[in-house]
C-alpha cells in the first residue's frame, strides 16, 4: 500500500513539472505595458512556477542519486524543503497582494 502512494506522488510531481513549464510559457509575454499591480501578480506566478520546478528537479535527482552520496542527498533534501516553502509563500502572497490592491482602490 505504501509503494502505491509513493508512485502516485512521483506521478503528481512529474505532471506538475510539465504543468509548470506550460505555465511559464504562457506567462512569457512580449513587452506589453501593464500597470504595476498586474506585473507584480505575473512575477509572483512566475516565481511560484520556478520554485516548484526547482522542487521537482531536486526531488527527481534525490530519487536517482546513490545512497552512498550522503552529502549530496542532504543538500537535495534541503533544496526540496526550501523550494517547497518558497512556493508556498509565493502562492500565499498572491491573494494577499490582491487584497492589498483592493484595499488601496477603495
Amino acid at each position: 500500500m505504501h509503494s502505491i502512494n509513493f508512485f502516485c506522488h512521483e506521478f503528481v510531481v512529474a505532471v506538475s513539472f510539465v504543468a509548470c513549464i506550460v505555465g511559464l510559457v504562457i506567462l512569457w509575454d512580449g513587452k506589453q505595458q501593464e500597470d504595476e499591480f498586474e506585473e507584480t501578480e505575473k512575477i509572483l506566478l512566475r516565481m511560484s512556477f520556478s520554485y516548484w520546478l526547482v522542487y521537482c528537479v531536486a526531488f527527481a535527482i534525490e530519487k536517482v542519486v546513490l545512497p552512498e552520496w550522503e552529502n549530496i542527498l542532504v543538500t537535495l533534501k534541503i533544496t526540496t524543503a526550501l523550494s517547497y516553502f518558497l512556493t508556498f509563500s509565493c502562492i500565499l502572497s498572491l491573494p494577499l497582494h490582491k487584497f492589498a490592491v483592493h484595499r488601496v482602490e477603495d
